[in-house]
């Protein structure tokens, strides 16, 4: 087997070596230089353990923790790697002279943002959802993950790709769409690796020892089977050279912008709202130690939103070349969805009946409940602002970047701070994170850091809003463009405050985490699995 694997590695390193030298363009360059350095190592790596002697198959009895382990820190990482850049673009936005004349054109702001978005949806979001989904369906499973050593694959190339889109953005090489995709070559890449983590997770399901599957597994196979949809779909082009990284689009006019928010929308959908609904269904009621409130709620829950949110993402193109019937079956889709979402957001509260006094004691419980009441608010907020008349006011504006971010920040950032807590002293053989001060100093600092940001985004949003729409007796416009953001200026220093506040706090859990781990004994401990509710 290790002599297949050299001659893979072998024929990768040829290949980038040819490609880095015919290449049409610097991101094509550089990605090809990246893969050669990698797959060398990988080749020089393989090459020295080939003639090792191998050790006695050993039948494990515990859970495939290590690659979960791997998970959390990369988690951590990409997290403040996203909000430190997110930081700094807000601040471009308030203080132009940020964007650095030395730095272009790298650093600029449009170059930054694409790579904020990506950092802490897909580096910091999925790498949660990868390690919080491999945790739970082992648990809930009663087996170890399928495949071995697969899901090491699963977890290096998803890293492989996230440098790989990170670097791409920098350098100018996207695809020009709303949610900035990668290269071509990229997207082949990342359909491998979701494949892969899509085979590893069914294949734990199928071997299960519970005959039931628990709800949270229903959640994160929805997350994972629609997201490779929207991304084969979204991510449909023909490479103009495969030497180059540009390509041509197989959508174009107002197809490609229904195609685009429909893979948007949903990518908020399934990314954000289904997988994380899957770390709420197994960690909330297991740090509560409390059952789920209603198990036949979820159900009904899981099958309402599934069927409703793939419908919505026609709301955001209200008013544009997209006819009105397509842009109000979404609009009517989104307002039906409040109902399923808020049936998810009080099932969760209602699991801690009887268990509220935990919430004086313990700010990881705090955190849970936190990001429900988010996840309620921008539920109600969204189909809102999907509504026509609404939508005319709040698109387009700072409106929408507030709504977007208290529930990025709120529900999405404030359940991964709390799995984060749970994991880490599991995982590393502790009782408990190293300081729970420092959890409650988190949740206050991330809690005033999301008021002040979200709260920012709505007055300018509104402002900004009215003053567009502002003529005078003539009818003529009152306000040009430039007044808008000279109105906007106090506004975007509070929100880029509230950035500080929120980045601060999840330095504060770095350290919390590597206390934790400096000071964990090493220890294998297979922890008992969980007893579907019923």
């Amino acid at each position: 087997m290790d002599y297949v694997k050299l001659i893979l590695l072998a024929l990768v390193v040829l290949f980038s070596a040819v490609a880095s030298s015919w290449a049409h363009d610097i991101a094509y360059q550089v990605h090809a230089v990246l893969i050669l350095a990698i797959a060398s190592g990988m080749f020089i790596w393989v090459l020295r353990n080939t003639d090792e002697p191998k050790p006695a198959v050993v039948q494990h009895s515990t859970y495939a923790d290590g690659v979960i382990r791997a998970g959390v820190i990369a988690t951590a990482f990409w997290g403040i790697a996203g909000f430190l850049v997110g930081t700094f673009i807000a601040f471009q936005l308030a203080f132009p002279s940020l964007n650095f004349d030395w730095a272009q054109p790298y650093a600029n702001f449009g170059r930054l943002r694409p790579l904020h978005t990506s950092a802490v949806i897909f580096a910091f979001g999925g790498n949660a959802l990868i390690a919080t989904s491999f945790y739970v369906v082992q648990r809930t499973s009663a087996v170890r993950l399928w495949g071995g050593n697969t899901a090491w694959f699963v977890f290096w190339g998803y890293q492989l790709f996230i440098v790989l889109a990170a670097t791409g953005y920098l350098l100018g090489a996207t695809q020009s769409k709303e949610y900035a995709e990668p290269e071509w070559y990229v997207d082949i890449w990342l359909t491998i690796v979701w494949v892969t983590y899509l085979v590893v997770f069914m294949g734990t399901i199928f071997n299960r020892k519970e005959r039931h599957i628990y709800v949270a597994n229903w959640f994160y196979m929805a997350f994972i089977i629609t997201v490779a949809m929207l991304h084969v779909v979204n991510n449909l082009s023909v490479p103009v050279s495969i030497w180059g990284s540009k390509s041509v689009q197989v959508f174009s006019g107002v197809q490609d912008a229904m195609t685009q928010w429909w893979y948007g929308h949903n990518a908020v959908g399934f990314f954000l709202t289904a997988g994380f609904l899957g770390m709420m269904y197994y960690f909330l009621p297991k740090q509560a130690n409390r059952p789920v409130y209603s198990y036949k709620l979820s159900i009904i829950h899981f099958w309402a939103l599934i069927f409703l949110y793939i419908w919505a993402g026609p709301h955001h193109l209200h008013y544009t070349a997209l006819p009105d019937w397509a842009a109000t079956l979404g609009m009517v889709f989104s307002i039906v969805l409040w109902m399923p979402s808020w049936g998810g957001m009080i099932n969760g509260l209602m699991t801690l009946q009887g268990a509220w006094d935990k919430l004086r004691t313990d700010p990881i419980l705090r955190m849970f409940v936190l990001s429900l009441g988010f996840y309620g608010m921008s539920t109600f907020e969204g189909p809102m602002m999907s509504i026509r008349a609404v939508n005319s006011l709040s698109h387009y504006t700072d409106w929408t970047i507030g709504h977007v971010h208290s529930g990025a920040l709120g529900w999405n950032g404030m359940i991964t701070f709390a799995c984060i807590y749970f994991l880490t002293p599991r995982l590393w053989g502790r009782k408990q994170m190293h300081s729970m001060a420092a959890i409650n100093w988190h949740f206050w600092l991330a809690t005033l850091g999301i008021v002040l940001y979200a709260a920012s985004m709505w007055v300018t949003g509104i402002m900004e809003a009215l003053m567009w729409r502002e003529v005078d007796d003539q009818g003529f416009l009152v306000n040009s463009f430039a007044d808008t953001v000279a109105a906007k200026y106090p506004m975007y220093v509070v929100r880029g405050t509230g950035g500080i506040l929120f980045l601060g706090g999840a330095l504060i859990m770095v350290w919390n985490m590597f206390m934790t781990i400096r000071g964990a004994k090493p220890a294998d401990i297979a922890l008992p699995h969980a007893t579907p509710a019923e």
